[in-house]
């Protein structure tokens, strides 16, 4: 095995020779010690915190050179070191990376753990299984199938399982992996022959965690070898944690036999969070950025926003607003801030983006919804539509009319009554209105 030391010598030699290579970015590799090669990882040490952020963010180019120079596909991870130490590199076996950086080996974000996971009634099944599968890898439940809809906290679930397992069992090999990145790298290894390199990363894993499943359903090959891998890891005793938006049997596309595996464990959904939960997440954010919120004022946001992605946001949205007028975030602050920005939504928000966003949702064309068609499918969106122009952006009913190409508006009054009647009698459907306004920052 090639050490190290002389392996980036030689690289640098040669990269010297090649007048192409950026020679700012060479003087600075120059700067850098060789910590460790091993298989296809290559451990460089920085001396400063400013040159590992500056290298690691051309870590793509510089793998690039690397391969370029010495046709060997590396993976480069940059590490901060003391400045004191001197002598030659410690050997290969005395190099241990640290629990961040074998995180981001992984594929995970530090910011997702267990202990910052709100645990309500909305998600305490889908915890608990996760809370088995660490403790009991590979035997509990094998494979774990979390899905919900969006910003539901699967994701966050999901990466908590993988870094408490590589921060309490250092030896097993861990990887959280989007579904299209599973895709691109099969491709990618098929088109530079290395499929048996894709194999070895994938199939000797302790634990795969894939997001985004549904992915792969509908491409024949990726099928073809995720079938494999799943089949490989969980007959060596590893363990696969399965994300999606819908349950298996809703995967259109999904071939029967990985249907049948993915149901062969355990499925658990995590439904939309609750008030509660909500204003849990959003004390646990505020605890994390050190803003000084009141307990009423959390609750606020939490009424107000519904997915939980845009807690955060809001919250910092009006802390970048409370900053040197208040020390904490109270009930005057957050109702400021709601009525300032209710207002500068309904000035900017075009009826022909609401009209967008409302055929995202239902999954129509614009063109549909504006026609003459009264199909069963297209009534209730283009009533939908009316009733958000005319209510939420206050437009005139003949301005309604006209861009629903409707022709006079008692068309729009029937429709506003129409969907004014279900919105209170159909709880299912206001929560659909709900996640329409919240996709635009409008609320009723």
């Amino acid at each position: 095995m090639v050490s190290s030391t002389l392996f980036w010598t030689e690289f640098l030699k040669l990269a010297a020779e090649q007048p192409k290579n950026p020679s700012v970015l060479l003087s600075l590799l120059k700067q850098v010690r060789p910590i460790a090669l091993k298989d296809s990882l290559l451990v460089l040490g920085c001396s400063n915190q400013g040159l590992k952020f500056f290298l690691d963010k051309r870590a793509k180019e510089i793998e690039e050179i690397i391969y370029q120079t010495t046709r060997k596909k590396l993976l480069v991870n940059f590490v901060l070191i003391e400045k004191k130490e001197t002598g030659p590199p410690p050997p290969l076996f005395d190099y241990q990376p640290s629990v961040s950086d074998r995180l981001s080996a992984a594929g995970l974000l530090i910011k997702y753990s267990f202990d910052n996971f709100a645990v309500s009634s909305t998600n305490q099944v889908a915890y608990a299984a996760a809370q088995a599968v660490v403790n009991n890898l590979g035997s509990a439940y094998n494979p774990l199938f979390i899905y919900g809809g969006v910003g539901v906290g699967k994701t966050h679930l999901a990466q908590a399982i993988a870094r408490k397992i590589i921060e309490e069992k250092s030896e097993k090999k861990v990887f959280f992996c989007p579904g299209d990145l599973f895709t691109n790298e099969l491709i990618e290894s098929i088109r530079e022959r290395a499929t048996s390199k894709f194999r070895r990363k994938y199939r000797r894993l302790d634990l795969l965690v894939v997001d985004d499943v549904q992915f792969i359903a509908g491409k024949q090959t990726v099928q073809e070898e995720f079938f494999h891998t799943f089949n490989s890891i969980i007959s060596a005793g590893g363990q696969i944690v399965l994300i999606s938006d819908r349950p298996p049997i809703e995967i259109k596309g999904l071939e029967d036999r990985l249907r049948s595996r993915f149901s062969g464990g355990l499925t658990v959904d995590i439904q939309p969070p609750d008030f509660e939960l909500r204003t849990a997440i959003v004390l646990i954010k505020a605890k994390e950025k050190k803003i000084e919120i009141d307990i009423d004022a959390a609750r606020i946001i939490a009424e107000r926003i519904e997915d939980t992605r845009a807690l955060e946001g809001t919250l910092l949205s009006v802390y970048a607003k409370t900053l040197g007028k208040k020390e904490k975030i109270d009930l005057e602050t957050i109702a400021s801030f709601f009525n300032n920005q209710e207002q500068q939504q309904r000035k900017k928000t075009s009826p022909e983006e609401i009209i967008r966003a409302i055929c995202s949702f239902y999954n129509l064309k614009t063109i549909h919804l504006k026609g003459p068609s009264r199909e069963k499918n297209l009534v209730l969106p283009r009533q939908l539509s009316m009733y958000i122009l005319r209510n939420v952006l206050k437009l005139r009913l003949e301005d309604v009319a006209s861009y629903l190409r409707r022709k006079d508006h008692t068309t729009v009054l029937h429709a506003v009554d129409k969907i004014s009647r279900l919105l209170a009698k159909d709880p299912l459907f206001k929560k659909e209105v709900d996640q329409i306004l919240a996709s635009l920052d409008l609320s009723t």
